[in-house]
């Protein structure tokens, strides 16, 4: 238009201006939608069919955390979800990418606080922009929070998109503040995981979380206990991939046996993350068994205490349950003590060998079949003691990283 005739170009730009701005100011604004989103729907189901139901190639595997934000406790007011979950969600995206959800329990009739969990999940969707967290909102209203996460658990997601990791804080807080009630729903939320195939990541010492700011320096160790589908290899390694762990080495800690072979251990577990190119320092560690233990007739007395503590607490709590139920429960003496033997036994090594680590990954181990939840709270906390950030990780029944064959 410039090259023809400059003085009518001018003139038709400034006609289209003062029309344009008279049509904005006077024109009746139309209700057209949004044709991109209308394009990023029509995407979004042929990828979602595409991707079908059948079971994902290691290789594809993506973590899709749900984010369990209600916390033991309370948070302050206008607070829907802990900061640092929001932080630790971030730090489990893979390749920079990755989807969280978000969940939060309001317990009461859902007739009656319909619009209450609508306006609580407009506050939790804000709450997740604010703190640039890739991911959705979705608040459930159930009569109590077991109900709730059972139902949450069973139908959350579409097809291969279904979260596949439930993260929560550890309930450091239920023998301070005295909750009883947290033992039985902790122990039946885990349960629910396992039955509904999902693995579980448990933060304890969330306040200490660091944010991508807060450099970290030392190790990320890795107690290796029990087959976990490489997720707690895996974990480790989206945490070097954060700026605040880039400068943390990786060490895998495998327990043995006092008996077995501890030089054939650490080879088959360096040719295992040499397959999976995978850079880390192994160390073996032998832990005598509880038999052993037992035949040998000897404890140190650092154990006696804290074994001899929780035993009475156990004690206690029986002869409470008793006395409220009018009938005692039996159990199994000799397998308690071997599960607070073999919980304190770990968390004296854990305390040895990673006191200066920047975060420690765990082992989550199963809740004890036929014995009240009290007692597997009372075998956490012996694990968790004195060990200031501790993921406890539980995968489950399919590998989620590739061996480079």
């Amino acid at each position: 238009m410039l090259l023809i005739s400059w003085s009518f170009t001018v003139v038709s730009l400034a006609l289209a201006s003062l029309i344009y701005y008279y049509v904005s100011i006077k024109g009746k604004a139309g209700d057209w939608g949004d044709g991109f989103k209308s394009a990023y729907f029509q995407l979004a189901l042929r990828s979602l069919r595409s991707l079908g139901a059948n079971q994902v190639h290691p290789k594809n595997w993506y973590p899709i955390p749900l984010v369990f934000c209600r916390p033991w406790g309370k948070l302050p007011e206008n607070v829907p979800c802990h900061p640092k979950l929001a932080d630790f969600a971030n730090c489990m995206k893979k390749k920079g990418r990755g989807m969280s959800i978000f969940v939060s329990i309001l317990d009461g009739d859902y007739h009656e606080l319909a619009e209450d969990a609508k306006e609580a999940c407009k506050q939790l969707s804000t709450y997740i922009d604010y703190k640039s967290c890739e991911g959705v909102a979705e608040i459930v209203v159930a009569p109590n929070m077991s109900e709730g996460f059972r139902g949450i658990v069973q139908t959350m997601g579409l097809g291969n998109l279904k979260p596949n990791i439930v993260v929560m804080r550890y309930p450091e807080i239920w023998r301070r503040e005295n909750l009883k009630e947290i033992p039985a729903t902790f122990v039946g939320i885990i349960n629910d995981c396992v039955v509904a195939n999902k693995a579980v990541v448990i933060v304890k010492g969330l306040d200490e979380w660091p944010n991508e700011y807060q450099m970290q320096y030392g190790t990320i160790d890795l107690y290796w206990i029990v087959r976990d589908g490489g997720l707690m290899l895996l974990l480790s390694q989206l945490l070097r991939t954060k700026k605040s762990f880039e400068n943390c080495k990786i060490q895998v800690f495998c327990i043995a046996e006092e008996d077995s072979d501890a030089e054939e251990l650490k080879a088959d577990v360096k040719k295992f993350l040499y397959d999976l190119r995978m850079q880390a320092e192994v160390i073996v560690i032998s832990m005598k068994s509880w038999d052993a233990q037992i035949e040998g007739g000897s404890q140190q007395d650092d154990w006696l205490e804290p074994i001899t503590a929780a035993q009475q607490r156990i004690a206690s709590y029986l002869a409470e349950s008793a006395q409220a139920d009018g009938k005692p429960i039996v159990v199994n003496e000799q397998q308690v003590e071997k599960f607070l033997y073999t919980t304190l036994k770990l968390n004296s090594t854990i305390l040895r060998y990673s006191r200066m680590a920047a975060v420690v990954l765990v082992s989550l181990p199963p809740p004890p079949v036929n014995q009240p939840a009290y007692f597997y709270m009372e075998y956490m906390d012996l694990l968790v003691e004195n060990v200031p950030r501790l993921l406890i990780v539980r995968g489950y029944r399919r590998d989620v990283v590739t061996l480079f064959t």
